[in-house]
C-alpha cells in the first residue's frame, strides 16, 4: 500500500464566527494517488484544498505532510504547487519564460532550467511552443502551460482547483485523459477539486463526496457509483431512482407497492429506508413477465441509450435502454436483487 503523504485530523473551518464550512474532517491521502474532492458548490471542497495548500488556516484540527504538522507552514514552504481555474499566466511572457519563472526565482543555473523546461513541455505536449506568447494559445494550451509551470518545481503534491472549468466539453474530456496520463507518468499525488461527477469517475483513484462541510462517502469510483452510502451520494453521482421503502427483514424490502428480494441486511424489522435503483439496471420486459407495469411518458435519445420516463404507481421512473418504447405505451419492468440498493433514511 502506498505511503501516506497528507493527513487531516479533525479539521474544521469557521468563517465570520458562525459559518462552519468544514466540520471535523478526517482523511488520509496517499502517495501517487489521484485524489478527488467532489461535491456541489459551497460544500467546502475548495476550502479544504486551500487549507492543504496553506492559503487558509484551520479553525480547529491539524494538517500533516509526511507525518509532520504543517499548520503554521506558509504555502511557499510546502512541497506542493497549485493550478487554479484561472491559470494566472504572465501575459507579457512567452511559454518558456512562464514555465521557467519559478526556477529563475530560485536562481537555478540556466542550463538546468533549460533542461527541466524542455522536459516539462514535452510532457504536456507543447514541445516547439517555447517562444509562443501565452495570449496566442488556446484555453487547453494555456492549461498545459500552467500545469508545466507547477510541475517543473518537482512538488510532491499538485493541487488542482477546478482547472478544467473554463474549457469547452471536448477540450475538457481531452484534458481529463491528459491529466491522468501526466499523473501516472510522474507518479506524484494529485488532489483535484471538481463538481463534475463524470470527471471524478473518469480520473480518480479515490473520491471523497462532500456536502455541507462533511464527508458523505470516500472510496474508489466503482464503490462510490455502485454502492452509495446514502441518498445524497446516489443522487449526486450519476442518475438514480430513489424511492421510499420498508425493510421488513434481511433480504426483503417493499417499495412501489410490491415486495422484492434484495441482497441487503442489518436493518431493523420494518425500518423505513431509501431504495436506490440506477436507470440502467431496470430491464424492459413483456407485461406478463413483469414485476412492475407502467406507462411511458417520454423518450429522449441520448446517443448511447434512450432515456425514458415511465410512470408506475404514481412514481416517475427513469430508465436507460438501448431500445426505445413509444410514448404512451404500456410496458413491464424487472429489477434484479443485486440492483436494489438499500440505505438508511437520513435524519436532519
Amino acid at each position: 500500500m502506498n505511503k501516506e503523504v497528507i493527513r487531516l485530523e479533525n479539521v474544521s473551518k469557521v468563517f465570520d464566527s458562525t459559518d462552519e464550512v468544514l466540520k471535523s474532517i478526517n482523511l488520509t491521502i496517499r502517495r501517487n494517488e489521484f485524489f478527488t474532492l467532489l461535491g456541489p458548490s459551497g460544500c467546502g471542497k475548495t476550502t479544504m484544498l486551500r487549507i492543504i495548500g496553506g492559503f487558509e488556516q484551520p479553525s480547529e484540527g491539524n494538517v500533516f505532510f509526511d507525518g509532520k504538522n504543517i499548520n503554521n507552514l506558509p504555502p511557499n514552504k510546502r512541497e506542493l504547487n497549485t493550478v487554479f481555474q484561472r491559470y494566472a499566466l504572465f501575459p507579457n511572457m512567452n511559454v518558456y519564460d512562464n514555465v521557467a519563472f519559478g526556477l529563475k526565482v530560485k536562481k537555478i543555473p540556466s542550463n538546468i532550467i533549460k533542461e527541466k523546461v524542455e522536459q516539462m513541455l514535452a510532457l504536456v505536449n507543447l514541445k516547439g511552443f517555447e517562444k509562443r506568447n501565452v495570449s496566442r494559445l488556446s484555453g487547453g494550451q494555456q492549461q498545459r502551460v500552467a500545469i508545466a509551470r507547477a510541475l517543473v518545481n518537482e512538488p510532491k503534491v499538485l493541487l488542482l482547483d477546478e482547472p478544467l472549468g473554463a474549457l469547452d466539453l471536448k477540450m475538457r474530456k481531452d484534458m481529463q485523459i491528459e491529466l491522468k496520463r501526466i499523473q501516472q507518468r510522474l507518479g506524484i499525488t494529485f488532489i483535484y477539486v471538481t463538481h463534475d461527477q463524470e470527471e471524478a469517475l473518469t480520473m480518480s483513484d479515490t473520491i471523497v463526496v462532500m456536502n455541507n462541510g462533511e464527508i458523505q462517502q470516500m472510496g474508489t469510483p466503482e464503490d462510490i457509483y455502485n454502492e452509495p452510502e446514502n441518498a445524497f451520494v446516489a443522487d449526486f453521482i450519476g442518475e438514480s431512482n430513489i424511492l421510499d421503502g420498508i425493510m421488513h427483514k434481511d433480504f426483503l424490502v417493499t417499495f412501489a407497492d410490491r415486495t422484492f428480494d434484495c441482497v441487503d441486511k442489518g436493518f431493523a424489522a420494518d425500518e423505513k429506508v431509501d431504495v436506490v435503483i440506477r436507470p440502467e439496471d431496470i430491464k424492459i420486459v413483456p407485461q406478463d413477465d413483469a414485476m412492475l407495469n407502467g406507462v411511458v411518458k417520454s423518450v429522449i435519445f441520448k446517443g448511447v441509450h434512450y432515456e425514458m420516463i415511465i410512470n408506475c404507481n404514481g412514481f416517475d421512473w427513469m430508465v436507460h435502454s438501448t431500445l426505445a418504447e413509444e410514448a404512451g405505451s404500456q410496458i413491464g419492468m424487472n429489477i434484479m436483487p443485486n440492483d436494489i440498493h438499500i440505505m438508511k433514511k437520513v435524519t436532519e
